[in-house]
């Protein structure tokens, strides 16, 4: 029977030039490419934002890792332990996210949209106070975030309809769209993530000297430069704080013209600072602070210090508030900026509402509330002057600072508000008769256009910490705007001690992570079974060649006869 079969066999296989074997695999063939292709790629490459991971004080906050191998979900899949789970932003909630970490999860990717600026503002606020939740807490797991492409909002979707089919449709249908469905292996490039050592936070300062004799009071005005949120390479910091640098670098402007001219000369020292790790307990201006007090003998901070006006946060809303951990005492120069400030807003810009906010010194907590409380605990008389009445607010530290969150307008306004007070202090005006209502700065000197392009350039790159070195881009062209207003312009720098380090910030912030197109186990034991049961058939109808052939031939009669 089998030499019958296989001369029919080989007469036809002879007449149509294939190989005996090529009968056995079409069918493998054919199953392998049955159905239609994915909307993904096989293989989807993209960049990749880790959490923060770093340390203040001995204290770890953010994500320990960074590695990740393992197949992705999201949040509607019944079982997330070691998996990657994914979430969209508009849909992200604290709940989701702690439900993740719960269930071991591998990995947590968070998809966010392509223009921050185009999100709902209920998502925003909800995501500005679920970050420091984020933070608050150390995970092993680690966590990132990715702007979303096509591509990848494909992967997203098809993980979605493979997760939420798991827990609404019966076993059979669960184990067949489970055979067909396609997944997704998530694959970091990088290793796992280590402390940076050395690294240096700079800082810039530069001064305009007043007129007169060696002991002229010193103005310090100071801005931190830095930016913070969950994620450093996604943090901005439009209003937090690049309108408090904003307005630093047009009030240097502004008294460089006056300081040109020995008529307008003042007598006061003018000090500006740009301060960098704002962020981590503002580190830049501690060093600062304890290089100018403690490890030199002529410093303008040693000398006759008038007040120290810190800048932060200025870009939006219709208030302004002065952050004071004591109250200024009358007669004292910073009592007479508060009265200047409270003159100038109420002749000049009623639509404002100002305030002054005293807040003690909690030095039992972890960070200071303000950059003037590091002023404050050397005695320096200081305040911050923001559009915040508090300094919890999340929006001080959120990757949803972005620009269009910056009203430039506001801004200007409130810079001629700082410039108008300052100026009618340090040239005394109130007490030489000058009227409350005299605008000193015009809209054509404060220039809203000037303001723009800074903000702009500030808010296009992210300034966290762990970004800016002392030769950055950014820093450098820092030194430079500063260097075309005041004199002595020069970079200070704060490290971490070595045997007991404040701060230590860690590597891999930024990665490449890949999407491989992969079939689940359950496929290939499928696949076996198919292949398997055709072979069983192929042997079967072997076996048994005559009785098939007479079957046939029969039918074939039959269909001849009709």
């Amino acid at each position: 029977m089998l030499e019958e079969a296989g001369e029919v066999l080989e007469s036809v296989l002879k007449a149509s030039c294939l190989p005996l074997s090529f009968l056995l695999f079409v069918p493998a063939v054919l199953l392998l490419l049955l159905g239609p292709p994915p909307a993904a790629e096989a293989a989807h490459e993209f960049t990749v934002y880790r959490m923060q991971q770093y340390e203040l004080g001995g204290q770890p906050y953010g994500t320990r890792s960074a590695v990740l191998n393992t197949e992705a979900r999201t949040v509607e899949a019944d079982v997330l332990s070691r998996r990657c789970v994914m979430m969209r932003l508009v849909d992200f909630s604290y709940e989701q996210y702690q439900k993740a970490l719960r269930q071991s999860a591998g990995a947590v990717v968070i998809i966010l949209p392509r223009a921050i600026s185009s999100v709902p503002q209920d998502v925003v606020r909800q995501f500005m106070e679920i970050e420091p939740e984020m933070l608050a807490m150390e995970t092993i797991v680690p966590v990132y975030f990715a702007v979303e492409d096509e591509e990848l909002l494909s992967i997203y979707e098809q993980t979605r309809a493979a997760s939420a089919s798991q827990g609404s449709a019966s076993a059979a249908e669960v184990l067949l769209h489970t055979a067909t469905a396609n997944g997704f292996q998530m694959v970091t490039s990088g290793a796992q993530s280590k402390a940076i050592n050395d690294w240096l936070i700079p800082s810039v300062e530069g001064r305009l000297t007043g007129l007169g004799g060696e002991d002229l009071p010193t103005v310090v005005i100071v801005a931190h430069y830095d930016s913070f949120g969950v994620a450093p390479w996604l943090s901005h910091g439009a209003d937090s704080n690049g309108s408090g640098i904003s307005v630093l670098l047009e009030l240097a402007r502004l008294f460089s013209r006056l300081y040109t001219y020995r008529r307008t000369h003042a007598g006061y020292n003018l000090l500006f600072f740009a301060s960098g790790g704002g962020k981590f307990n503002y580190q830049g201006t501690k060093r600062w602070l304890e290089d100018n007090l403690d490890h030199t003998d002529s410093s303008l901070l040693q000398d006759n210090v008038a007040f120290v006006l810190c800048l932060d946060t200025l870009g939006r809303g219709n208030s302004l508030h002065l952050h004071v951990s004591k109250p200024p005492k009358e007669g004292t120069l910073q009592h007479a900026f508060l009265r200047e400030l409270e003159m100038v807003i109420a002749s000049q810009f009623p639509e404002v509402k100002f305030s002054m906010v005293h807040k003690k010194i909690n030095l039992a907590e972890d960070m200071l509330a303000w950059e003037h409380e590091r002023f404050a605990i050397r005695r320096l008389p200081a305040f911050t002057i923001s559009h915040l009445e508090s300094h919890r607010d999340s929006r001080r530290n959120s990757i949803m600072d972005r620009r269009s969150r910056v009203d430039t307008k506001a801004l200007t306004r409130n810079t001629r508000i700082i410039a108008e007070a300052l100026t009618r202090v340090i040239y005394n005006l109130t007490d030489k008769g000058a009227p409350a209502d005299l605008q000193i700065f015009t809209d054509q000197m404060v220039q809203q256009e000037q303001l723009e392009s800074v903000m702009d350039w500030l808010s296009s790159q992210p300034r966290a910490a762990q970004l800016i070195d002392k030769d950055s881009t950014f820093l450098n062209t820092l030194e430079y705007c500063m260097g075309r207003y005041l004199k002595d312009v020069k970079q200070h720098h704060v490290k971490a001690d070595k045997r007991d380090p404040e701060f230590v910030f860690y590597d891999q912030l930024k990665q490449v992570m890949n999407a491989y197109r992969v079939k689940p186990a359950i496929f290939d034991l499928l696949l076996a079974v198919c292949i398997a049961a055709y072979l069983g058939v192929a042997y079967v109808a072997v076996q048994h060649f005559g009785l098939l052939y007479r079957m046939i031939q029969r039918l074939s009669l039959k269909t001849k006869q009709q």
